[in-house]
């Protein structure tokens, strides 16, 4: 059995945004007890998870069993860590954010790059829109000559025949119960 995909509540991230000025409305790290933003990588079994933390380093987290019970971290899932101080390759996890609240975080630009998965704004999506466009603009080489022009089409319509339609496409009336009595 599979587990759902976890959703955006874009009610609740309206209501994240609306906030006054340049104010957090979720738990940030605290940088006194040295903790830090991290990506959940790879679950590993038996209450660990190898993460990506925010300084670059790969750690091995290990889930308490308080946040096991309430909530469960998948891969990608963006948390806080708070490495060992007697052995910097280890660290416990401390929070997990929700979807909505990594998105937040990330339009806010409070995450640093190297965990910020969740920055695919609006302006990103038209700027990837505009590159698309600019390689779709370029015009094709077209034929000089009429006699070119006049190959090509006859060549084009032997190609078109020469391709297998398929028949069960063109019926739309049929269902999945047709096939079975």
């Amino acid at each position: 059995m599979a587990r759902r995909e976890e959703r955006v509540d874009t009610e609740l991230l309206a209501q994240l945004e609306s906030g006054a000025g340049d104010k957090i409305r979720v738990k940030l790290p605290n940088k006194k007890i040295n903790e830090m933003f991290a990506i959940a990588d790879q679950i590993l079994g038996g209450r660990r998870v190898r993460a990506v933390c925010a300084d670059g380093e790969s750690r091995l987290a290990r889930i308490p069993g308080k946040m096991r019970r309430r909530q469960w971290v998948r891969e990608g899932d963006l948390i806080i860590v708070q490495p060992w101080d007697f052995q910097d390759a280890k660290a416990d996890v401390r929070m997990r954010y929700t979807k909505t609240q990594s998105i937040y975080l990330s339009r806010k630009g409070v995450l640093p790059e190297i965990v910020d998965l969740f920055g695919m704004t609006e302006d990103q999506f038209n700027q990837d829109d505009d590159r698309d466009s600019k390689i779709d603009s370029t015009p094709a080489a077209e034929p000089t000559s009429e006699a070119e022009s006049v190959d090509e089409a006859e060549d084009g319509e032997d190609e078109v025949e020469d391709k297998p339609t398929a028949v069960w496409a063109d019926d739309d009336d049929d269902d999945i119960d047709s096939f079975f009595g």
